[in-house]
């Protein structure tokens, strides 16, 4: 699939890592999503999508239009449709707050229509895009209308602040250094992360650990999981292999033979998290 994509112009960059553009074939239609340290706006300009989630209380969901995810705390499924035509945006793990106007615990663990968050608006978005717009064209007028969402959001600048701290250290900086730093209670910092994130900065912090032990694995290679796991801050190798079967649905060892026999699209998708589902 083509991927096409660029970090918006100031200030969305504060809140977005990129928008992007995707079109064509899927190489595997169902895909495996593990927790990721971002959110994400999808607007659907081809057939429908389907979403599982790994709680198997939650129904499946069909989704023609578009959605909104918040913050994920465990794994989902998802199913391209048979030919893909998309828009969407990464955000990083606070930046819906300031376009969508709810509690980020109302995004957490949820796929929400477009329409629910930003009234009647999927369709005249989707008519500006239109059917043969070129990737900038969408990409254009998706950063647009974000820029026309973007609002003040109250206590957001902390979390912005502690937030970009926890992403830069991978999530190894202690959460009660982060509050000391920034002069605040450990209850008022998670109270604002719940608020703008959806989760605790504890429950971040893990999000944004376990991310970088996936995405570091190089699965042309054998990998040593304990030097990994100490590597990356783990108390020892039974608790990544815990941590890692939660997140995935795969133990290291099988998550590892099932990207050697699965390999990542070249340059796709822009992180390795997604994996096919068998």
């Amino acid at each position: 699939m083509d991927y096409v994509s660029r970090v918006p112009a100031p200030p969305l960059d504060r809140f977005i890592d990129d928008i992007y553009c995707l079109t064509g074939v899927p190489g595997r239609r169902l895909m495996n999503v593990p927790p990721m340290p971002s959110a994400h706006l999808y607007l659907n300009l081809g057939g429908p999508a389907r979403l599982w989630d790994s709680d198997p209380s939650v129904p499946p969901v069909e989704l023609a239009d578009g959605w909104f995810m918040g913050v994920w705390t465990r794994r989902f499924l998802f199913e391209y449709p048979e030919r893909v035509h998309l828009a969407g945006v990464h955000f990083k793990p606070w930046g819906i707050s300031p376009f969508a106007d709810l509690p980020a615990t109302e995004l957490r663990d949820r796929w929400v229509p477009v329409d629910a968050v930003w009234k009647r608006s999927a369709d005249r978005i989707r008519n500006r895009i239109g059917d043969t717009a070129s990737a900038a064209e969408t990409l254009r007028v998706v950063e647009e209308e974000l820029r026309s969402r973007l609002a003040p959001s109250r206590g957001l600048d902390l979390v912005r602040h502690t937030g970009g701290q926890l992403a830069t250290s991978h999530g190894t900086v202690p959460v009660g250094a982060l509050s000391a730093v920034a002069g605040v209670s450990g209850n008022h910092l998670a109270a604002q992360f719940k608020a703008h994130v959806g989760v605790t900065p504890k429950r971040m912090a893990r999000i944004y650990r376990f991310s970088r032990a996936i995405l570091s694995v190089d699965a042309r290679r054998p990998v040593d999981w304990s030097a990994l796991a100490h590597t990356m801050g783990y108390f020892d190798l039974a608790h990544f292999s815990r941590e890692f079967k939660d997140f995935t649905g795969h133990t290291p060892t099988a998550y590892l033979a099932l990207r050697r026999r699965f390999p990542a699209e070249r340059e796709f998708p822009p992180d390795h998290g997604p994996m096919p589902a068998e």
